[in-house]
């Protein structure tokens, strides 16, 4: 799977520091949005969510994966994208458990993709030290250097 977001040009490592949450789920859209796969309204659904359920897309401690539902009318196509922060960023104040560094933005046009997708995510972060290794990255060479030890 290391190798998907490598070869479909789907990772970012973002320079920026989110101002907030909001921010954060902002930048993981980007690539996204400039690739036309999402329109700012998934963005916005994304946003909404975390707003109304509380930080569900925090998924283990570091790791965000934002998404909406997947009968979305701003969503075109279907992928995940990896988006590394420069620093954790806070979902939830006094619950460093909903801090998230690497944010793996998911877009599904229908239901049977979503759940896929989040499946195949779901398996690749159980793999172990493979969060911590992602945390570790700063370079597009330091990724393929993770790429090439777990064989994803």
């Amino acid at each position: 799977m290391l190798s998907y977001f490598y070869e479909n040009d789907l990772i970012r490592f973002s320079d920026r520091v989110p101002e907030n949450w909001e921010d954060a789920i902002r930048i993981s859209c980007e690539n996204f949005l400039e690739k036309k796969i999402i329109n700012q309204t998934y963005v916005d659904e994304i946003i909404s969510c975390v707003k109304e359920f509380g930080p569900y897309i925090v998924i283990v401690p570091g790791v965000a994966m934002p998404h909406s539902s997947e009968k979305s009318e701003g969503v075109f196509g279907t992928g995940i994208a990896f988006t590394k922060m420069p620093e954790e960023v806070v979902f939830e104040e006094g619950n460093p458990e909903k801090n998230a560094k690497l944010f793996f933005t998911l877009a599904a046009k229908n239901g049977e993709e979503h759940m896929q997708n989040i499946a195949n995510l779901s398996e690749m972060l159980m793999i172990d030290g493979l969060i911590e290794d992602l945390s570790a990255i700063e370079t597009m060479a330091d990724y393929k250097d993770v790429m090439g030890k777990y064989h994803l």
